[in-house]
């Protein structure tokens, strides 16, 4: 254009009166720009696209060398770790995989390095794992020999006996073992509070009726034991066991039965690792067991009374043989410290239950771990066996009872029992026909057997430390942290207690019977 008008002024057939106007050489000047705009926009978008098939090929050259594991779990988990949908409609293994490495080589540095973190964290879960389900066992001493043919001896008979009263009970007539059942749960639910008493100065960690069920014994804060009446709750015994809290108070299986007042009646621990054995009649131990390198949360006597069960935050549990006064087992297994011990009662099997949310059940006669109990997901506090001796309830601070089946090798129940950590477990002795649990919620249930229905709920103001049934099922004894006891029994007993009537004694007369007063 500007040839143009230079040539048509060169011609004079326009002069500089007419020259071009300014409109329009500010449209010429915005063409102008117009096409330069286009041609770098030409010119970047090549460059773009040249940069983009760059891209495209690093992003191929990773995935082609990056390792994507073949196992489908853990193709979900890295899937399930990156935020992205672990499957897809009509996506089989294969397609997962090839969608895994794409993903993969699509996320930045900083992805990468917080994804293998993740990788090695759930590695050394699965190593721990393996190493829980791994048994460790101690070279015993020479009579280690001798108390497992003891425990051989004591509990086949037994195991036997029970059998034959199970088959009695299985050819009863269906009505009459429905009809015991259903007054039995009847009962648990009519349970009311008898009575409640201040058992200490600081919490109450335990307690634990005696054989006979004529007294309860508690443990507290404050390392004191003592004993109470039942069912008016008097003290009767106060022993000053330990200097720190004490963990557990259990009665021998035979105390004031068949063993006298002055013999071992009472074996107490303490945090500080502390071991006592107590008669009813001093104030001073009859013996004190050593050798616990961590706090001793629980222990249990064997059903012969010869022998006594005691966990350790040491990762271990011992057996000490009280007529040798040795520690004839020290038996590890569990990767934290142990909490709970529990024998069955043929005295043949031995639970433990511990801090790394499994338990463990043991034969005493062979010294082997016959089943692990593998579901709860936190600590696991208490255990305790059924009286038919193939099932076994254990309470962790999943706020969970599982119910165990050492037939099936499984767990056969699950309950979400209570809000709270659960603390303690008991069966009903003789035909276990109900289950009370403790919590950290402040209340303890009654659950029906075998359907596990819960029957009864018994509130309190703290949360509770231990709770135990008497061997006559008769009481419901329960500690709390705000220092009472409390006592529990059914409605039931208690107004047939009230309608009876005690006859007084009268000396009868020479040849004259003696008539009851109406």
């Amino acid at each position: 254009m500007n040839d143009l008008i230079k040539g048509a002024v060169r011609q004079k057939n326009i002069t500089n009166k007419n020259q071009m106007p300014e409109w329009m050489k500010r449209e010429q000047e915005r063409a102008s720009q117009k096409k330069a705009d286009i041609a770098a926009v030409m010119d970047v978008t090549q460059e773009g696209h040249h940069q983009s098939l760059l891209d495209d090929f690093e992003k191929r050259k990773r995935a082609r060398k990056m390792a994507v594991s073949t196992d489908d779990k853990e193709v979900k988990a890295t899937l399930r770790a990156l935020g992205e949908p672990i499957t897809l409609f009509g996506e089989d293994p294969a397609d997962r995989r090839s969608r895994l490495r794409i993903i993969l080589s699509e996320v930045d540095d900083a992805t990468m390095a917080k994804l293998e973190e993740t990788k090695t964290v759930a590695a050394e879960k699965s190593q721990m794992r393996e190493l829980n389900l791994t048994t460790w066992y101690h070279e015993g001493p020479d009579e280690l020999i001798p108390a497992r043919e003891f425990i051989r001896d004591y509990s086949i008979p037994r195991g036997r006996e029970r059998l034959c009263l199970a088959r009695e009970y299985r050819d009863l007539p269906e009505a009459k073992k429905l009809s015991r059942l259903q007054l039995s749960h009847k009962s648990a639910g009519s349970v009311q509070m008898i009575g409640s008493q201040v058992g200490d100065t600081r919490p109450l960690s335990s307690c634990n009726f005696s054989p006979d069920s004529n007294y309860l014994a508690t443990g507290s804060f404050t390392g004191n034991v003592k004993v109470w009446s039942v069912p008016d709750l008097q003290e009767v015994h106060k022993i000053p066991a330990h200097d720190l809290q004490v963990g557990a108070v259990v009665w021998h299986p035979g105390a004031l039965v068949t063993v006298e007042e002055s013999e071992c009646c009472l074996a107490t621990t303490a945090s500080n690792g502390e071991v006592k054995l107590w008669s009813m009649t001093s104030d001073e131990p009859l013996a004190v067991l050593e050798g616990h390198e961590g706090r001793v949360p629980r222990a249990n006597f064997h059903p012969s009374g010869r022998f006594l069960g005691v966990t350790c935050y040491d990762a271990s549990w011992r057996l000490w043989d009280l007529e040798a006064e040795t520690e004839v087992l020290h038996q590890e297994g569990h990767l934290k410290g142990v909490h709970d011990i529990a024998f069955q009662e043929d005295g043949a099997l031995v639970a433990t239950t511990g801090l790394d949310t499994y338990g463990r059940v043991w034969d005493l006669r062979s010294g082997r771990c016959v089943q692990t109990l593998a579901g709860h997901l936190k600590e696991v506090y208490c255990v305790t066996w059924s009286p038919n001796c193939y099932q076994l309830a254990t309470g962790s601070a999943d706020n969970h009872i599982k119910i165990w089946d050492i037939r099936q090798q499984k767990c056969i129940y699950s309950i979400p029992a209570h809000k709270n950590i659960v603390t303690s477990l008991r069966y009903q002795k003789g035909m276990g026909d109900y289950l009370v649990s403790g919590s950290y919620d402040s209340t303890a249930a009654i659950w029906a057997c075998p359907g596990f229905l819960p029957v009864k709920t018994l509130t309190h103001s703290g949360k509770l430390m231990s709770a135990d049934l008497s061997s006559k099922g008769d009481y419901i004894a329960t500690s709390s942290y705000d220092r009472i006891i409390t006592l529990w029994g059914p409605e039931m007993q208690l107004e047939s207690e009230k309608s009876e009537i005690v006859p007084p004694k009268i000396a009868p007369e020479v040849d004259t019977k003696a008539e009851p007063m109406d």
